[in-house]
C-alpha cells in the first residue's frame, strides 16, 4: 500500500517546496534553476518565524513598513540576510530606514531618489534601488506610469549614491491570468528597453521584482528574476483591525 504524499505543514517545509516549484517554472521559461530569487514578504510576521526561514538558508526578506524594518532589525541582526523595502517610502522615513535595508524597491519619484541619495552621502554608503512601475494603471497602486519611466531612470542614474538594479511592480488584481501576464510582460519590455538603451548607469538594471503568492508562476513565465511571497509560506495574515 503506497503512502500518500505529505503536505508541507510549516513555513520552512513550504519554502522548500516552493523553491522546487519556482526552479521548475524557471526551467520551463528557458532559464536555469536558481535564476529566480524568492523574497519573503514578512509584513506582520514575528521575528522567531523569520529566523527559522533565515536559518534554513532563505536569506532575502522584504518589509512593507519602515516601522517593522526598524522593530525587527535587532532580533535578526545575528543571522546573515538582506532586507528590501517593498512598500511605499515616505520622504520623512528615509533617515529611519537606511541603516537597515540593502535595497529600496519602490522608487516612484525623483524627489524620493534625491532624498535617499543625500542621506546615503551623509552615511558614506551606496544603495541599490528599483523603480516601481504601475503597469496595471490602477489608482490603488503606487508607482510611475510606464510613459514616465525614462525620465525617472535619467534622474536616478544621475545620482552618485544610488545604483539602479531593476524594476518592480504589483500585478493587476484580476482573475484574468492573461491580463495579469500582460502587465508583467510590459514590465519586462520596459526593463529590456532601458538596459538596451546603453544609458550610463542603467546597464545593471536587470532585475524584475514581480509576482506574489497568488500569481508568482505567471510572473516567472514572463521573466521575473525575483518573486515576493508571504501567505504562500507563512499562511494567511490576520485581518487588519
Amino acid at each position: 500500500m503506497s503512502t500518500p504524499p505529505t503536505t508541507p505543514t510549516g513555513p520552512v517545509e513550504r519554502l522548500r517546496t516552493l523553491r522546487d516549484q519556482v526552479d521548475a517554472a524557471a526551467v520551463a521559461s528557458g532559464r536555469t534553476a536558481g535564476d529566480v530569487q524568492i523574497l519573503l514578504a514578512t509584513k506582520t510576521i514575528a521575528p522567531p518565524v523569520i529566523r527559522a526561514a533565515l536559518a534554513a538558508g532563505f536569506d532575502l526578506i522584504g518589509e512593507n513598513r519602515v516601522q517593522e524594518v526598524v522593530a525587527k532589525a535587532d532580533d535578526l541582526a545575528d543571522l546573515p540576510h538582506r532586507t528590501h523595502l517593498i512598500g511605499h517610502l515616505q520622504s520623512n522615513k528615509v533617515n529611519a530606514v537606511l541603516d537597515h535595508v540593502d535595497c529600496v524597491q519602490t522608487i516612484d519619484s525623483a524627489g524620493l531618489a534625491g532624498r535617499l541619495d543625500r542621506r546615503c552621502e551623509t552615511l558614506g554608503r551606496t544603495l541599490d534601488v528599483m523603480i516601481q512601475v504601475n503597469v496595471s494603471g490602477e489608482d490603488s497602486k503606487s508607482g510611475v506610469a510606464p510613459h514616465e519611466v525614462d525620465d525617472l531612470v535619467d534622474a536616478v542614474v544621475a545620482l552618485e549614491r544610488l545604483r539602479l538594479v531593476g524594476f518592480m511592480t504589483i500585478g493587476l488584481r484580476s482573475d484574468d491570468r492573461s491580463a495579469v501576464r500582460a502587465g508583467y510582460a510590459d514590465l519586462a519590455a520596459i526593463r529590456d528597453r532601458v538596459v538596451g538603451s546603453r544609458t550610463p548607469g542603467a546597464a545593471d538594471a536587470g532585475h524584475l521584482s514581480m509576482g506574489m503568492s497568488g500569481d508568482w508562476a505567471d510572473a516567472v513565465a514572463e521573466g521575473a528574476t525575483m518573486i515576493r511571497v508571504g501567505s504562500a509560506v507563512f499562511g494567511a495574515r490576520p485581518p487588519v483591525a
